[in-house]
C-alpha cells in the first residue's frame, strides 16, 4: 500500500508518502504562504523525488480540520479530487489528533492546540497507550474554560502546537506545575504520521466527505442569525 498524506489545515504545509513499514518521504514547511499555490507542486515534487507514479497510490489521507477555514478546504478539495480521479479510497483524520501523536512518548495527557482568536482555541485531549486515544473530543472553546476543565483531572498535560506560545502565560497561570510545554520540534504536525494514522482507517464516501471546521465561518454565522431574526 502506498498512501499520500496531505495537511494544509494550518500554516504548516505537509505532504508525505508512506507504506506499511515506513515513511517514504515528507515535504514540510512552516510558512504563512498560500497553500492553494504551493500544495499541488509539493505533491508533484514529492512523487517525483520518491519515484512514485500517481498510478502507484492506493489511498489518500487528509487532515480534515479543524484549523484555518481556507487551509482545511484546500487540503480536502485536493484529496477528494485525487481520490475521485484515481478511484482510490479517501480517509480523513483530525488535524489535532495528528499533532497529538507528536507527544506519543510523553507519560501523561496530550493537549494539541490551534488558536481560534478572541480567547478561543481548537483543542482536544489525548493520551498514547500503544495507540493514540481520545480522552476529550475535539472542540472550539474558550481557553480559560478549557484549562480549568482539564486541571480537574490532576494529571500532567503536554501542550503542543505553534500557537501555544500565544497563550503561554494563561496556561502556566491556571495549570501551574501540571503544564508541560512541548519542545519546538514537536509543535509542527508530521504528514508522515498523518499517513500512518489514516492507512488502516475506514474509507469515506468521496462525495459526502466535508471539512470539520468545529465552528461556522463568521459570514455563515451572521447569515443564520439574520434568517432567525427575519422569520
Amino acid at each position: 500500500m502506498t498512501v499520500l498524506a496531505i495537511d494544509t489545515s494550518n500554516d504548516c504545509l505537509g505532504i508525505a508518502l508512506v507504506d506499511e513499514t515506513k515513511i517514504i518521504g515528507e515535504y514540510m514547511t512552516n510558512l504563512k504562504k498560500n497553500h492553494s499555490v504551493r500544495a499541488m507542486p509539493a505533491v508533484d515534487y514529492l512523487l517525483k523525488e520518491c519515484h512514485v507514479q500517481p498510478s502507484d497510490l492506493t489511498k489518500i489521507v487528509v487532515a480534515q480540520g479543524p484549523g484555518s477555514y481556507t487551509g482545511v478546504r484546500i487540503g480536502v478539495t485536493i484529496a477528494k479530487t485525487l481520490a475521485w480521479a484515481r478511484n482510490i479510497p479517501l480517509t480523513g483524520v483530525s488535524s489535532l489528533e495528528v499533532l497529538a501523536l507528536n507527544g506519543r512518548f510523553f507519560d501523561g495527557l496530550i493537549c494539541p492546540l490551534f488558536d481560534a482568536r478572541r480567547g478561543r482555541v481548537y483543542t482536544g485531549l489525548y493520551e498514547f497507550k500503544e495507540n493514540i486515544l481520545c480522552v476529550k473530543e475535539d472542540r472550539n472553546i474558550l481557553l480559560e474554560d478549557w484549562l480549568n476543565e482539564i486541571k480537574q483531572l490532576k494529571k500532567r498535560v503536554l501542550f503542543l502546537g505553534n500557537d501555544v506560545s500565544l497563550h503561554l502565560d494563561l496556561i502556566k497561570e491556571i495549570m501551574g506545575e501540571l503544564a508541560v510545554i512541548g519542545d519546538p520540534s514537536l509543535h509542527q504536525p508530521r504528514p508522515g504520521l498523518l499517513g500512518l494514522l489514516g492507512m488502516t482507517r475506514e474509507a469515506v464516501n468521496v462525495h459526502q466527505f466535508v471539512p470539520n471546521y468545529l465552528r461556522l465561518a463568521e459570514a455563515e454565522a451572521k447569515w443564520i442569525e439574520q434568517q432567525k431574526t427575519s422569520t
